[in-house]
């Protein structure tokens, strides 16, 4: 088994995978990581081989210093400068003009990077052990639900990868918000694990991109995060949708009716979004594995990180 507890000794082994070109998972605050040297073109090649994603759709390059920053991106925006002062290391993920060093196929041909320094000091450890950016989507198949532990990892890649850093369950559950800086205005690309209203202290309201087949940054497809069954929204679903089959139920604060379901999860008891996005993907993974032919979700509020719960669930309902 390559899952390796994210010892110094390993995280520093682990390094030296990046360093020789390969794949190595490992966990952020935010979800577990699939990384590699984010300036070596062959390298993050391997990383799209190992998930079957699309090379269209771009990676996040992630940091360990602030003086990173400046090797592979133009961060000398005010805004971007203040946002970096106060939510670095964090849950934010930017995206800039790019510099001449990140490969295209980090960007997928665009002229803008999307850059992060995560939290997580294994991720940082990780990163800095590597002496160079670290280009790390999240690390499981294409389309299918994100991990939060290396178990989730293990499942979805396996040996596709040289080396899995287990470090615990990821503390925020869900990826990193993405804005864009541009000459046109701030934009929200994805909400996440930093609420919009936090960002929109600093920048103001932030303005809205529509869903692309070309993005400039992960999280902007019609469908994505999807367990491998049917999800639909309770409000929503028909009733040729759910006659005859096996229900799974994922409620937010309050289960109801649990005899009609073969599995339910509640995301929070006390109604607390942090704890719902803690759960959110680990719970899927559970109803996902549990003989049920299709999930039934309730709806969180729009508000705090419910926004970034909500736009996870609805992608998901998109992909059957």
């Amino acid at each position: 088994m390559n899952v390796y507890k994210a010892t110094e000794e390993n995280i520093k082994a682990a390094a030296e995978i990046i360093k020789s070109g390969g794949l190595v998972a490992f966990p952020t605050e935010t979800v577990y990581g699939l990384g590699a040297n984010g300036l070596n073109e062959i390298a993050v090649a391997k990383i799209f081989e190992a998930k079957q994603r699309p090379t269209f759709n771009p990676l996040i390059l992630h940091i360990a210093s602030f003086e990173q920053i400046n090797l592979i991106a133009e961060a000398e925006n005010k805004i971007a400068k203040e946002l970096i002062k106060i939510f670095w290391p964090g849950p934010l993920t930017l995206v800039l003009k790019k510099k001449k060093i990140v490969p295209e196929i980090v960007t997928a041909g665009n002229t803008t990077v999307a850059v992060r320094m995560p939290a997580n000091k294994v991720a940082r450890k990780l990163i800095e052990y590597s002496g160079v950016p670290v280009a790390a989507p999240s690390a499981n198949a294409f389309g299918f639900l994100s991990p939060t532990t290396a178990e989730h990892v293990a499942n979805q890649l396996g040996n596709k990868v040289e080396m899995i850093l287990d470090g615990g369950s990821t503390e925020i559950g869900i990826e990193s918000t993405i804005i864009e800086i541009s000459d046109e205005g701030i934009f929200l690309l994805r909400p996440g694990g930093l609420p919009v209203e936090e960002i929109e202290k600093i920048t103001g309201k932030l303005k809205t991109k529509t869903e692309t087949q070309k993005p400039n940054s992960p999280g902007q497809l019609p469908f994505h995060y999807s367990p491998k069954i049917p999800l639909r929204f309770f409000e929503s679903v028909k009733e040729e949708e759910i006659s005859g089959k096996k229900k799974a139920a994922l409620f937010f604060c309050k289960i109801k009716n649990e005899e009609e379901f073969v599995s339910v999860k509640c995301l929070s008891c006390k109604g607390d979004l942090r704890e719902a996005a803690a759960n959110l993907f680990s719970f899927l993974h559970e109803l996902e594995a549990s003989g049920a032919e299709i999930i039934l979700a309730e709806k969180p509020p729009a508000e705090g990180l419910g926004v970034a719960i909500l736009d996870r669930l609805t992608r998901a309902s998109r992909r059957y």
